[in-house]
């Protein structure tokens, strides 16, 4: 069992005490005896590598993964939230590249209320830096939409993060890939629209497009269009993060179990990979967009807009923000969440209501990330999921 770090702040919460079988796990919402039992029947089953399975606990034993926080939607709510391990359900940890899909959802209110263009050239909307011209953007500008599906031909596919306690690049620097920065600097590297290439470095275009345009910095922007707004109560684009936040985070760990030195590095590129979350309020944020996705009453996003975020663009596997799958009531949504450390995934099927988000602080989550999603496949009902993208 874990013990909480901090007072528990959260109407979802209601019991820590009561347990429901699945190895430690505590939820976080009463929910329904069938979500349980599947629960359960997902905990015992899992396969890492071969035909045999094991129980949840024995297979973080085996990659050395100290904690693992889940959420689970079903029937459009958020059902069950809950941590085995060193850390509690309110406990955030790295979200890593999932930052991008909540990035998305700032840009397109802002395309919602007019003050940002999904077509137009970014550097008309640029203030105080602007994307380098070259030979691939003459006649091809670079526009937001190209930005959120991968398609602008700007590279920078991942960031690493700094240690604590070191210099930390500001935007500026990071985007001109400065000596302070330790990555290589942002440029239109194919023609716009020609292709879709990973791209971490597009979405610090955003972070300086937001900031220029609601002239906030980037995390107080992302707290008044996404996070308020959806009630995320735990969840924080701030790095290095507050000092008096600092004690509730889930630590990052290597592989072999060692934590990271610090707890965890420092990722300033925030649009990209510097929010701080939980599984339950990647949940919320997954309910309330797939509530506007099937044109339900919706304060966050207008229906058409979830339902061109949840469309795959020209020549990639992405929306707007997300990776996408299959159709209609098949449609699935799926987002990895990577950064040192650590391993998330976020999976959801925003016409039936259902979903998963799962946390671990560990280098080696991906593999348990991937093991239970597959085995939740099955024992939920899902529509099959060929390939978990990002």
């Amino acid at each position: 069992m874990f013990a909480d770090r901090r007072p528990v702040v959260t109407v979802l919460i209601l019991a820590l005490a009561l347990t429901f079988g699945l190895a430690g796990f505590v939820p976080a919402a009463r929910a329904q005896d069938d979500i349980r039992a599947k629960l359960e029947e997902l905990n015992e089953g899992l396969s890492l590598t071969g035909p045999d399975r094991m129980g949840l606990r024995d297979a973080m034993t085996l990659l050395h993964i100290t904690s693992v926080s889940l959420a689970v939607v079903e029937g459009g709510k958020l059902a069950e939230a809950g941590a085995l391990g060193s850390d509690s359900s309110v406990s955030p940890f790295q979200a890593g590249t999932l930052s991008k899909f909540v990035t998305a959802i700032a840009a397109l209110r802002l395309v919602e209320d007019g003050r940002l263009s999904l077509d137009g050239d970014v550097n008309a909307q640029l203030k105080s830096w602007h994307i380098p011209e070259s030979e691939f953007t003459r006649g091809h500008p670079v526009t937001l939409r190209g930005l959120l599906s991968m398609t602008a031909g700007i590279g920078v596919p991942a960031y690493a993060g700094y240690p604590p306690g070191s210099r930390i690049p500001t935007l500026k620097q990071i985007l001109a890939g400065d000596t302070w920065s330790n990555a290589p600097p942002i440029k239109v590297e194919r023609v716009p629209g020609s292709g879709f290439a990973y791209s971490a470095g597009s979405y610090e275009v955003i972070q300086q497009l937001i900031e220029d345009v609601t002239r906030l910095p980037f995390a107080t922007a992302m707290e008044a269009l996404v996070l308020k707004p959806t009630g995320m109560i735990d969840s924080f684009f701030r790095q290095p993060p507050p000092k008096e936040r600092a004690y509730s985070l889930a630590l990052g760990h290597e592989a072999s179990g060692t934590a990271l030195v610090g707890g965890w590095r420092v990722l300033p590129e925030l649009a990209a990979t510097g929010l701080w979350s939980t599984p339950a309020d990647l949940a919320r944020l997954m309910v309330i967009v797939s509530a506007a996705y099937r044109g339900e009453a919706n304060a966050l996003l207008k229906p058409e807009t979830a339902r061109l975020m949840f469309t795959a663009q020209a020549k990639g596997p992405y929306g707007l923000g997300i990776a996408v799958a299959g159709t209609g009531n098949d449609l699935i949504a799926m987002k990895r969440g990577q950064s040192p450390g650590y391993q998330a995934y976020m999976l959801f099927f925003p016409q039936r209501g259902q979903g998963m988000v799962i946390m671990t602080g560990s280098e080696s989550g991906n593999v348990l990330v991937d093991a239970i999603l597959k085995r939740a496949t099955g024992v939920f009902g899902w529509p099959a999921v060929s390939r978990l993208e990002d």
